[in-house]
């Protein structure tokens, strides 16, 4: 018979990428990646640097493109290669990434009168313009609905659907008006190939919903429109209009229509998966099981962990949510992350820019970095320059540089900064295994992962444990892509997909016994500064913080 295949499109920051994957085995046969046409590498942007928006359009034409791309490219390395094999597709996305839709479930900006109005637009998960009304739901659930805040953390970001709604609702209130409701990126996507955007026929994701919007069965789905109410009477009114069936990626939300099947070259009716976001199914094609953390090392880093639902799980404060079927069904998922990591790396590469008129690469800086012994810089730094996503779901934290002398270096610097994400990492296992969930492995994936062996070292060494990388360079793609062979039927479940199609590469890192005592120096610093700039709690002195950091410098460097 002849061999089956699925589509993952992953829809990242800055592009989207349509992968197709051979169910039996998971080798991928065809990629394509197109970048969005709109804004800045494909961010909208303002002089508020709290704002980042994206341009719907983009959504749809990257996906008709890349569709046809990847199907050339597996009928270039695959013998006999048909796209009628193609049996399935799923779909993941960046969030929470929501966008004002009409009546018909067609996003707002394709109507001409917001066309260029960027609260029409789809609102990028790192728009952080609504720190204010993220502090106003969280101290409004702590008094009358603190079940609610149980279940993600203990404090609603900034970063998630209903501060960003009620943001928009203040500030642009001719928006939110012409508005019939809000969905998910990771919804609008699966929803616009099936004909599905229609409010009687739209489905919404658990992963979406319950991660970012506060949704449970236990309280029968959304926050309560009363609850909603007491934020603004619009908003408890957009409480009935948001979408009541709720599923996990293991369902369909239709079939390919017709009309994207001439588009793409694909056959009509195939099933397309629940979407979900990027971290969770790339958590699944790296093979996530109970024991397992997987960090998906980016711009971001989105940390997932899974925990069976037929046990008791503590309420974990600082996660991202604690919800039923987001990654895997069967099992609770469990996110936590950070808010800045590659875009830190970037940032001191290309905006500080250093080596002067010969710019220092990545590559150049991971080099000359990895020369460097820990602790030999005296630095110390604190990765919120984006914020701080999990433990303290504070988008108002910023980062922070202490050791540097008249002699420091732009290598040491960089170094520094690596340290620094990887503290942060090690604060967000604590914090797991602090509340009961045991991280038995690390399972690293995305383009840090792959290109980084300085970081990947360092993760060991701070964290001292093994970092494994997934056998897939594309595993966003490739969960997407499980989930299309699970709707599909070629597997009876996740767990049969998931060995079929995943592994890890043969290298993994191991720590260095000698630096890692020196990093649970380093870290105990690090950890005083975490909790002083990060906590009303905090009561202590700083005053030997610079003198450890020169005592463990002069220990490396002797």
């Amino acid at each position: 018979m002849p061999e089956k295949y699925t589509i993952g499109l992953d829809y990242g920051t800055n592009s989207v990428r349509a992968l197709i994957v051979n169910v039996a085995n998971g080798r991928e046969t065809g990629t394509a990646v197109w970048n969005y046409e709109h804004g800045t590498a494909g961010v909208l942007l303002s002089r508020d640097p709290s704002l980042a928006r994206q341009h719907p359009a983009d959504y749809v034409k990257g996906a008709e493109v890349t569709i046809q791309k990847a199907l050339a490219d597996a009928r270039k390395n695959t013998r006999g290669f048909k796209p009628e094999q193609i049996v399935g597709i799923g779909v993941d996305t960046t969030g929470s990434t929501p966008l004002l839709v009409a009546a018909s479930g067609q996003p707002l900006a394709f109507d001409k009168q917001f066309a260029r109005n960027p609260a029409a637009m789809a609102w990028l998960w790192k728009d952080h313009t609504g720190v204010a009304e993220a502090a106003e739901i969280t101290e409004l659930a702590k008094k009358i609905r603190p079940q609610y805040l149980a279940k993600c953390g203990g404090v609603y970001s900034s970063e998630w659907f209903f501060s960003k709604i009620l943001h928009c609702l203040r500030t642009a209130p001719e928006v939110f008006n012409a508005a019939h409701s809000w969905m998910e990126l990771s919804d609008f996507v699966p929803a616009e190939l099936t004909g599905t955007l229609a409010p009687d026929k739209f489905i919404a994701g658990v992963c979406a919903a319950g991660h970012k919007a506060m949704w449970n069965a236990a309280w029968n789905g959304y926050p309560d429109a009363p609850f909603l109410s007491r934020l603004d009477p619009k908003l408890g009114a957009l409480r009935h209009r948001l979408c009541p069936r709720v599923r996990a990626v293991d369902s369909a939300v239709g079939g390919l229509t017709a009309a994207w099947a001439k588009k793409t070259g694909l056959t009509a009716g195939i099933p397309v998966a629940v979407g979900a976001f990027d971290a969770h199914l790339g958590a699944v094609g790296c093979g996530v099981a109970p024991g397992a953390l997987v960090k998906i090392i980016g711009t971001s880093t989105c940390d997932i962990a899974v925990c069976p639902n037929t046990g008791k799980l503590a309420d974990i404060p600082g996660l991202c949510g604690i919800v039923d079927g987001s990654v895997l069904p069967g099992f609770y998922g469990l996110e936590a992350g950070q808010s800045a990591v590659g875009d830190i790396f970037n940032w001191w590469v290309h905006y500080v820019q250093p080596g002067g008129r010969k710019p220092l690469s990545h590559a150049d800086l991971d080099k000359a970095a990895a020369k460097l012994q820990a602790g030999e810089s005296g630095l110390l730094a604190l990765d919120w320059n984006n914020g701080n996503r999990t433990i303290l779901v504070d988008q108002r934290l910023t980062g922070l540089l202490v050791g540097q002398t008249l002699y420091t270096t732009a290598v040491e610097i960089y170094r520094a900064l690596v340290e620094a994400t990887a503290f942060g990492a090690l604060t967000i296992i604590n914090r797991f295994e602090e509340y009961g969930v045991k991280i038995d492995q690390v399972i690293n994936c995305g383009g840090i992962a792959e290109k980084s062996p300085l970081t990947m070292q360092i993760y060991a060494d701070v964290t001292g444990r093994p970092m494994k990388v997934s056998r897939s360079a594309q595993t966003c793609a490739l969960g997407a892509a499980i989930a299309g062979a699970v709707v599909a039927g070629t597997h009876g479940n996740f767990a049969l997909a998931q060995k079929a199609m995943t592994g890890l590469k043969s290298k993994s890192y191991q720590p260095d016994p000698q630096a890692h005592l020196v990093y649970r120096e380093l870290y105990a610093l690090y950890k005083t500064l975490h909790d002083a700039f990060g906590t009303r709690e905090w009561s202590g002195n700083l005053y030997d913080v610079m003198k450890k950091l020169i005592e463990i410098r002069s220990r490396a460097r002797r």
